[in-house]
This record gives structure tokens, sequence and C-alpha cells, in this order.
């Protein structure tokens, strides 16, 4: 069986190999390690939730007692000693007003609540509560920035003035904070309240007390003649305080609810009053007087509502506050008890199949992606090795990295130019037979024809020298003169390009070289109006050339490009790093060179002006192939021409 898999696989081609053979061995763990760490991430956060669901209700009732114990022992012993003077019965309300604010400041502690929640809940409970016909519990900051008020609250009254003109509110901040926090203070002044009709003047009294957790000043005032005075305070007070059990919500439809040692309920949403001593559960079970006679723990029963089918199991967090012989509950379905943890493992095991799917597709796409950039290059280079096997040696590979395949690509690009040198060394073979005889020919031309040439160059001479300028015949013989030169220097670049030297090449610092150059450029007659701009990389290493050589290269093609700007212009001559090679490129923004000259533009004799000989250029591209570089021209008319010269960094011996 596995002989026929593998004769399978090996038709295939490389990408689609990677996918057969990687695909399983990433997609199979992803299921295998995803079902597992779904199984125990479903496990522990069921837990997890469980966990804290439980804390949850046992953190309600510990509020609950919480909040009971500090109604007890501010308001009950304020109850007791209400008949004392006003002063006692300010200072008791205060402290009940600032046992409301610290049950909201434990909640916070433990987490169940932010501090805006709990802030508002305290504002709220203090703006419930009055004092006498005009009195109310307020609570600003330090800076007199009120927190909690009926009528002014977001109000600044720190530099408010009494009847007397004092700060009194000044004077309140101040003693409230250098104050012991668990110290009540008292202040009276006279006020007018004007939107209570007040005619004159009436003493109020403060009693205040500092809350530094929130930088509160928790404040219980009210007019000396009516502080208190209002029997229903007491019943308000404890309304508001059921109320603020009642409010809190357990879960969906989960509550609070109390009930005394009878089994009357004291604190209930909609059955308060009521004895449920005698209540059963679905199985019959008298867990309410199970809970009175434990006080303190868990339960857990079966529990019908009317208009439902069935029975649901209901959890129950009781706690006993022995000042009043109350047995405090906090109770919740088990179905929305464990609601989240049960939502939260569907949710694990739903990803659990999808993200291993959702990942399997992405590992498909990747794979298909790796095999794609691996396939591409050996394409690419399978299609130019089968253009070079047609014959152009011109081709090359592409270098698009700097792996193997990208080493391959430079080492057959190397290879192509090398074979392509050797096409190059057997037409240079022909073409050295024929330049041997042109060397021949061009040393009997030159000792043939530079006789004459001497003999007319000085009998010109001689007679410029006898004939003056303004005379007619002085013209021609200037011109035979210098058309005799021109000849000598025909003559002479054609032995130049016939015999140019095998170059001496030592490691030469390129950009140096350049610099050298353009200094001497710069005072030449032909460049007086031309601007040599260089830009050098400086991580160009030495390079193995002759400096001689490659000097009559830079010259001549500097030469040449201000030879194009007559006007005046500019040759920018830069360098940079390539891969195995140094560019130099000579760029002017001259006339330019028309497209049909471009090809011929190398070709010995071949020139496009008026007196020149045509093998300048022939001659730079000898030296240059010479030092086994590379040199070419782009241009565009009536803009500019740019010449790029390739040389290696490490020249092949062959």
């Amino acid at each position: 069986m596995h002989r026929y898999l593998f004769k399978f696989v090996n038709k295939l081609r490389i990408r689609w190999k990677m996918l057969v053979v990687v695909l399983p061995l990433v997609v199979l763990p992803l299921f295998l390690s995803g079902g597992l760490i779904g199984y125990v991430a479903t496990e522990q956060s069921y837990q997890g939730l469980a966990a804290a669901s439980k804390a949850d209700l046992d953190h309600m009732a510990s509020f609950t007692l919480d909040l009971l114990d500090s109604h007890y022992r501010q308001y009950e012993v304020y109850q007791a000693d209400k008949k004392r003077v006003v002063l006692q019965e300010l200072e008791a309300l205060v402290g009940l007003a600032y046992g409301l604010v610290n049950a909201e400041q434990q909640q916070l502690k433990r987490g169940r609540i932010d501090l805006a929640s709990a802030q508002n809940s305290a504002r709220t409970a203090l703006k419930s509560t009055d004092i006498g016909g005009s009195g109310y519990l307020y609570a600003m900051t330090s800076k007199g920035l009120l927190t909690s008020h009926l009528a002014r609250e977001g109000e600044n009254i720190f530099d408010e003035q009494d009847e007397d003109g004092r700060y009194f509110i000044r004077e309140l901040c101040r003693n409230a904070v250098e104050s012991d926090s668990d110290k009540v203070l008292f202040i009276v002044y006279p006020w007018r309240n004007t939107a209570l009709g007040d005619s004159r003047p009436r003493k109020k009294i403060v009693a205040y007390r500092y809350f530094p957790a929130w930088d509160w000043i928790v404040a219980a005032g009210g007019y000396l003649d009516e502080t208190y005075e209002n029997l229903d305070f007491e019943l308000s007070s404890f309304a508001i305080l059921k109320e603020q059990i009642k409010s809190k919500k357990v879960g969906e439809t989960g509550y609070i609810y109390a009930l005394d040692g009878k089994g009357q309920l004291t604190v209930h949403p909609d059955a308060e009053g009521r004895n449920i001593l005698g209540l059963r559960d679905s199985d019959d079970r008298a867990f309410i007087a199970e809970m009175i006679e434990k006080k303190d723990g868990w339960i857990r029963y079966p529990w019908r509502n009317e208009g439902e089918k069935t029975a649901r199991m209901k959890i129950v967090r009781y706690r006993y506050f022995e000042p009043w012989d109350w047995v405090i509950a906090v109770g919740s379905y088990e179905d929305e008890f464990y609601g989240p943890a049960k939502r939260l493992k569907s949710r694990i095991i739903s990803h659990v199949l999808f993200l291993p799917l959702l990942f399997g597709l992405v590992a498909v796409a990747l794979v298909f992606l790796a095999s794609k950039v691996l396939s591409d290059p050996i394409n690419e280079m399978i299609a130019v090795i089968r253009r070079v096997k047609q014959g152009q040696l011109d081709e090359q590979m592409p270098v698009n990295s700097q792996d193997e395949l990208g080493e391959l690509a430079i080492t057959f690009n190397r290879m192509i130019r090398t074979l392509r040198r050797h096409q190059d060394m057997e037409s240079a073979l022909a073409q050295q037979g024929k330049m041997a005889s042109l060397g021949v020919l061009s040393s009997g031309v030159a000792h043939e024809i530079n006789n004459p040439l001497g003999v007319i160059l000085g009998y010109a001479g001689y007679l410029e020298k006898k004939i003056p300028p303004e005379d007619p015949n002085f013209h021609f013989i200037h011109e035979i003169k210098r058309e005799s030169k021109r000849c000598k220097k025909i003559v002479q670049d054609l032995l130049s390009y016939a015999r140019t030297p095998k170059p001496a090449i030592e490691p030469t610092d390129l950009n140096a070289l350049l610099e050298q150059i353009v200094e001497f450029s710069v005072n030449h007659t032909d460049l007086r109006r031309v601007e040599i701009h260089t830009e050098f990389d400086p991580q160009l290493p030495d390079l193995p050339i002759d400096a001689d050589q490659l000097r009559q290269v830079s010259i001549n093609l500097i030469l040449n490009a201000a030879a194009a700007m007559s006007d005046g212009g500019e040759v920018r001559l830069t360098t940079s790093l390539q891969p195995e090679w140094a560019r130099v490129e000579f760029k002017d923004n001259g006339s330019g060179i028309e497209s049909e000259n471009l090809q011929k533009i190398f070709e010995p004799f071949f020139t496009t002006k008026a007196r020149g000989t045509g093998l300048g250029l022939a001659i730079t591209k000898q030296i240059v192939e010479q030092h086994q570089g590379e040199i070419s021209i782009d241009s565009t008319l009536g803009e500019g021409t740019t010449v790029v010269m390739l040389l290696p960094f490490e020249r092949e011996e062959y």
C-alpha cells in the first residue's frame, strides 16, 4: 500500500507534495491538542465559575450583614437615646450616614461593585433621609464640592457665608480634615432659607464626620427648632435600609430576604410580613425550619414557582444576625447559578471545533504559500535554463533571496557569464587575429603616413610664420595644419584601439580615484560651464582594477558628457553597491542620444561628432570588458544620458 502511496506522491509537483506531506503533520496535532485543551479548559472554567458564583452569594450575605450591623450600631443606639440632646441625636445620624457610606466601601473592597456604583448608592441613601421638617443628610468634599445634596448637588459652596458673614463652610472643611475620621464634629450658624419662606434667620446645627477613603464630609443638618421631632424618621430610615437590601439582585431572578426566629419574613421583595416557617420544598422538606435551626450554612432544595411545570434546584447561602435574631438568606436558582459556566462550556466546545477547522484552513493556505514561495523560483530557474539551452546566453536568473535557491541562482548566473565570456573569447580570438593584422597594418600606416604628415606639418608651420594673419592664404595654411593634426590623431587612436595593453590589476580605492579625476576635470577647458556633483558609497570596498585605464575611461565619459552640454549643465557621478558588483553611474542633463544610435555607440569608428574618430567609446568598452565588467548607456533625447559601469568585486581567472 505504501508503495502505491509513495508512487502517487512522487508524481506530484513540489507544491502538492508539501501539502500532502506537511498538512497532516499540522492539522492532526492541532485537532488533538485543541480537543485536550478544550476539555481541560471547560472543566477548569466550569469549576472556577461555579466557585465564583458561590463566592458571590457569600459576599452578598456578608454585605447584608454589614449593612444591618452598621444600621444596628449607629441607628439603633440612636433610637435608644433619641430623647437625649440634639447634639447626640445628630451625632448618631451622622454615624448612620457614615455607616451607609462605609458599607458601600466594604462592598467596593470585596470587588462586588465599582467606585461609581458605591458612591451613587450612598448618594441615593443620603438624599432619601430627612431630618425634622427641613433637615437632611448631605456630603461634600474637603474643597466644598457637594457630592450629595437634595437641591444643590454638584455645586461648590466653599466660599459661602452665614448670616453673620462667617465663612462657615471653610471652617467646617478645615476642621473635618484635621480631625480623626472617627470623630463627629458640630457647627452651629444662623441661616435663613428663603426657599422655605423664612423671614428671619434660624439657628441651624450640622454634625459632620470625615470619610478619608472618598474625601467625603458626611453631614447631617437641621434647624434646632425642628430637628428629629418628626416621628416618621425612624420608620423612613428603616424603610430605606430594607429597600437597599431588596434592591440588590442576585443573578437573574434571585434576591435577598430576611426572617426572624419565628419564621416571619422581615425583608422580602413581595411577601414581607408573611410567616413561612412551615414552608416545604418539592421533596416535602421543611427547609425554612432547617435554616432557622442551623442559622448559618448552605442549603439546596427543589422549588417550583407558580406557572412552572417542573421544580428547579435552588441554592441558598444563609447567615445569622444575632442582635435582631434574624436569618439573612441569599438565594439563586441553580440553572442561573451555573448558567455562566454552562454558557462558557458551550462556547469552549464550539471554539474547540471551529478554531482547529479555521486554523486548518489557515495552515492549508500557509503551506500552499510556502510551497509557492519555494516552487516559483524553481519554475523560473527551469524557464531560464530552457532559454539558455536554446542559446540565449544573455539570460540571467533573478536573485530574490539569500537562501540556497538564491545561491544557486548566483552560481548559475556566474556560469552563464563564464559561458558568455568563453563565447566572447572565441569571437575575440578571431577578432584578435584581425586586430593583429590591424596592428601590423596600423604600424605600417603610421610609419608611412606619419612621415609625410610630419613634413606637411613642418612646412605648414613654416608658412604660417611667414604669412601675416591678414593674408587670405593664412586661413588655408591654418586649415592644412589642423587637418594634418587630425589625421595624426586618428592614426594614434587606431594604434591605441589595436594595441590596448592588458590591465595591471591592483586593489584600488575607486572612490578616491574618482575624486582625483573630478579634481582634474574641473580645471579642463571643456568643463568650464559644467558642474560635477558626486555621491560615493562609503561602504564600497577596494576593487581589483588598473587605475590608469579606469582614469582614461572616466575622463573620456566626463568629456563626452560635457560635449553634449554646449550651453553648460550638470554631471552627476555616483557609486553604489550591488550583489557582486560595484556600480558607477555617469549622468548628465545634456542633449541626449537618438535611440537608433544607441545600438551603434560602442562600435569602432562610429561617431556623431563632426570631427570625432569614433574610437573613444570603443576603447572605453574594451577596457571595461578587460576588467570583466559591463558598461551600458541609456539616453533620452533632450533630457540627458546615463552611462552605467559595473565592476566585479572579484576577478575570475580563466
